[in-house]
């Protein structure tokens, strides 16, 4: 026979069982006793289910260095003065029942190292703890239906078989043979005085509802799992002293009902409590256990002890095991004693020490991991997969976390305040652990057969005496062949009863059966009623039927025509809003097409106003312009003929008459409308002795003098010359004269100075006839310049109308968007806003502000002052007086502003 595989058989997908019932993990919590009474507690017992921690002295149980206490709650507590059978009534014994009742059970012991597993699972001699009071009941129950050795065999497949008597009775005789080289104990032999003592008689209990008409028979196994490996602690291998070889390690494999064991594993059969307690201990002493800084004896491995117990139906006679197969029940109960948490810096464990306390971290910490996927499940509805493959532990009880059995958890703690951090940690995994369902097992199929069977065949035995030895040695005994009659005629008498009260039985049977019989005959007769009044009924329904299939029909018609008015009107419906929905449509496009062409309508009739105003406005000013120019044209040649005339008159002394008085020059002055009189001279006029030493009308040479002595003495006015780039400026200034321009700037007048060959009157060529525009760029100070600092506000949509005159503000942060890193440094806050003027030109807004500071931290501006930078246009009237204007007449001021063209001036309004 070869073993073909190689793999473990992969378990096919369950189907979901919609109404699968399922009970929270048990959780039990133990508290050990304090070693001394002057010990710091951390732990206090607040009810039966509730124990509250709370941090020992000089410890922060948070960052804030707060006092914290924490709850946790149990399905029960026990405290420090528990004893081993009130923790077993609550905990070992319900597992024993489902055990005997074939189902599975876990209990295992968890908690840090030192805390009490070991006792809680094993005990000491007078107080067995968990495992020998379960091995105790469960003997106790099952005793007298025990079968004898070997009628069932292990399969090594995680099964059993039934041998025949014959195999079995070869079995136990080859075992008798062996009796002087016997490894396995027997129960006649005397218990070890270590363990003899462990349970009392007053504490033994026992399960009563078991089954009689079942044997049962009883195999344990101890293995221990260390550093992810599994050891079998009842394995008998040869020793070689001179070269000894290590333990071999086990592997878990799949059974064909996806059960997880481990191959190879010593199962025996034991008979009473005495001898598997003994199995056990022999394995206990080989378990690896290492002297610690926390523990004199810890469990460096986790063990478990697995008790199997086997239970076959009796034939139909009560006498027999029933050969069959298929009728074995096998339940198991795992009592695993897991290693505790440690942590490195507190054993200061070196070398193997430290593997072994890493090894033992990483599979609990393995087993808190699937318990929180199993959570998540169960909560959330997921179907992450639970790592239970990255840890033997986890792997080899997969199946009762999948719903194969109960699961029971005794977490074990050490109330001292150096265990308070790592009991936390406990603590929470228990927490988290009683919120994990496993599904309820199911209950198996009991057999067959009538129950009853063994007690019936007790009773058969002890009716019938035994026949005495019928040896006859000497012929003259006279008494063996009495006896003998004697015995078989109470035989017979026996016999002869049974089959009276068989007889009796018989008859009662009949005469019950009888009465039966009369009773099912009147039964008929009374259902022979019943029908016949239920087929009348049932002629009653069947015209009911028809009737109610007519209406359905007539319901279904009606329901039809229902349906196609409802259809109909429907349609109608969808017209009628369709038809709606259109009419409102072309309503808002006619209102929509109303309000356009009236806007268009105000549209042209503005641009159409615009375009009246504006070509009004150029004739107005081509008109102006076409008329100050023919003024000038007039003035010059009015100047012209006063020139000749005043040489043809010096030229005539004789005939020249006399000079009228200033009064009457001025008066005549005045009449002329075609040419302006010429500006006022700056200076006093002459003294009265020349004028008498003279004639009374100037020479042409002293009028030229005249006017070249009032021409300033200025190298930029003598460089200039018409006709350079000096006179083409692209923003003219408005025209002044020369005798207000001398005061403007400080010049003085020079009579020495030489005058320019062609002379210049009123900004005038005599020589070309034509005007020359002065241009004398002026700064004016805005308002706003001053010693402290302003944050210029100019937004990036203002456009720059490139004018002379714009504000200039010194010492100014200039930003497009005011921030609060430039307020904190300014004192004072001017925003540049431009709008459309009523005249459609571009007018530009300086609003001023002082900045202070507000009490959060930040800024805040307090307007104060706005000033308005328009442009306007030179022709139209002002009503503001111009410098100059009261000393020049109106016809010469706009001959000045012709030849300037269009002159952009910047009032400053505060």
């Amino acid at each position: 026979f070869t073993d073909r595989k190689g793999k473990t058989p992969r378990r096919p997908g369950q189907r979901k069982q919609c109404n699968i019932e399922k009970d929270p993990v048990g959780v039990y919590c133990r508290i050990r006793p304090l070693g001394t009474e002057d010990e710091e507690c951390c732990i206090e017992m607040i009810s039966s289910s509730t124990i509250q921690l709370h941090a020992p002295d000089g410890l922060k149980a948070n960052r804030n260095g707060e006092y914290k206490e924490t709850q946790y709650s149990f399905k029960k507590v026990f405290g420090v003065n528990t004893t081993q059978i009130e923790l077993f009534e609550d905990v070992g014994k319900l597992l024993i029942e489902d055990l005997i009742q074939c189902k599975n059970g876990l209990l295992f012991t968890y908690g840090v190292t030192g805390s009490g597993k070991t006792y809680t699972m094993t005990g000491s001699p007078g107080e067995g703890g968990l495992l020998p009071r379960s091995l105790d009941m469960l003997f106790n129950s099952i005793g007298p239906f025990q079968t004898k050795r070997f009628v069932f065999k292990p399969d090594d497949k995680n099964g059993m078989e039934i041998q025949s008597q014959v195999d079995a009775l070869l079995e136990r005789q080859k075992r008798d043979s062996q009796q002087s080289v016997s490894k396995i104990p027997s129960s006649r032999q005397k218990a070890d005085p270590e363990i003899a003592d462990m349970i009392s008689s007053d504490d033994a209990c026992k399960v009563e509802n078991v089954d009689e008409d079942s044997c049962y028979s009883v195999f344990v196994s101890y293995i221990e799992i260390y550093n992810n490996y599994i050891y079998d602690l009842l394995e008998d291998a040869p020793f070689d002293p001179i070269r000894p070889k290590p333990p071999q390690s086990k592997i878990l494999r799949e059974d064909q009902n996806h059960n997880m064991y481990v191959a190879g594993c010593t199962e025996i059969e034991v008979k009473s409590t005495e001898e598997a307690f003994e199995v056990f201990w022999k394995g206990q002493k080989k378990r690896r256990i290492a002297n610690t800084q926390l523990n004199r004896e810890s469990s460096r491995s986790h063990s478990v002890f697995t008790l199997k117990l086997v239970q076959a139906p009796l034939d139909a006679d009560g006498d027999h095991i029933l050969q069959d197969k298929n009728q074995v029940n096998v339940s198991q109960l795992c009592l695993v004693d897991l290693a505790g948490s440690e942590r490195t810096n507190r054993t200061r464990a070196e070398g193997s020490r430290l593997r072994e306390a890493g090894n033992i971290n990483q599979s609990l910490m393995t087993l808190r991991t699937c318990m929180e996927v199993l959570r998540e499940n169960q909560m959330c509805g997921t179907n992450k997969m639970v790592p239970y493959r990255d840890s033997k532990v986890t792997h080899l009880f997969k199946n009762y976390f999948d719903g194969e059995g109960k699961v029971r958890m005794v977490v074990c703690v050490n109330p001292k305040a150096d265990d308070y951090e790592e009991t936390i940690q406990v603590m929470r995994f228990a927490e988290m652990t009683q919120e994990v369902e496993v599904p309820r097992p199911v209950d198996r199929p009991i057999c067959g057969v009538a129950a009853g069977r063994r007690h019936r065949n007790q009773a058969f035995r002890d009716e019938l005496s035994p026949i005495p030895p019928c040896e006859l040695v000497d012929p003259a005994d006279d008494q063996m062949l009495p006896r003998l009659i004697e015995v078989l005629q109470r035989r017979h008498h026996t016999r002869q009863m049974i089959i009276e009260e068989f007889n009796k039985t018989a008859n009662t049977v009949n005469s019950m059966l009888q009465q039966f019989d009369s009773q099912l005959s009147s039964k008929g007769n009374f259902l022979h009623d019943q029908q016949s009044k239920l087929s009348e009924k049932d002629k009653v329904i069947v015209s009911q039927k028809t009737e109610i299939e007519r209406l359905e029909k007539k319901s279904k018609t009606l329901e039809y025509k229902i349906d196609i008015l409802q259809k109909t009107t429907d349609m109608y419906e969808q017209d009628k809003r369709t038809l709606q929905h259109e009419l409102e449509t072309r309503d808002h496009r006619l209102h929509r097409e109303l309000s356009d062409r009236r806007r268009i309508e105000q549209h042209m009739q503005g641009m159409v106003t615009d375009t009246r105003l504006k070509w009004e406005k150029e004739c107005e000013r081509r008109v102006n312009a076409k008329q100050l120019e023919m003024q000038n044209k007039l003035w010059v040649k009015d100047e012209k003929l006063k020139q000749l005339k005043a040489i043809v008159t010096e030229s005539s002394p004789a005939q020249r008459p006399e000079r009228p008085t200033r009064e009457r020059d001025g008066n005549i002055a005045q009449k002329r409308s075609a040419s302006p009189s010429p500006l006022p001279t700056p200076y006093p006029p002459a003294s009265t002795s020349s004028s008498t030493s003279s004639s009374a009308y100037p020479s042409v040479a002293s009028c030229i003098s005249k006017w070249e002595q009032r021409v300033p003495v200025d190298s930029r006015s003598q460089a200039r010359q018409p006709g350079t780039p000096q006179y083409r400026t692209q923003t003219p200034a408005p025209c002044q004269s020369t005798s207000s321009m001398g005061r403007r700037k400080g010049q003085r007048w020079a009579p020495d100075t030489e005058a320019p060959t062609t002379p210049l009157v009123y900004g005038l060529n005599l020589e070309a006839g034509t005007r020359v525009s002065v241009f004398h760029p002026i700064h004016r100070r805005s308002h706003s310049a001053g010693g402290e600092k302003w944050v210029d506000h100019k937004p990036s949509s203002n456009l720059d109308v490139d004018t002379v005159m714009q504000p200039i503000i010194p010492n100014a942060i200039k930003v497009s968007t005011p921030n609060e890193k430039a307020l904190s440094k300014c004192h004072k806050y001017v925003l540049r806003h431009q709008e459309l003027a009523s005249d459609g030109e571009i007018e530009t807004k300086l609003i001023k502000g002082n900045v202070f500071k507000t009490r959060g931290g930040g800024q805040a501006v307090q307007f104060t002052d706005i000033e308005t930078l328009r442009q306007e246009c030179p022709t139209a009237p002002s009503r503001k007086r111009r410098s100059g204007s009261a000393e020049r007449p109106a016809h010469v001021k706009n001959k000045v502003i012709v030849k300037t063209m269009l002159i952009l001036s910047c009032h400053i309004n505060v």
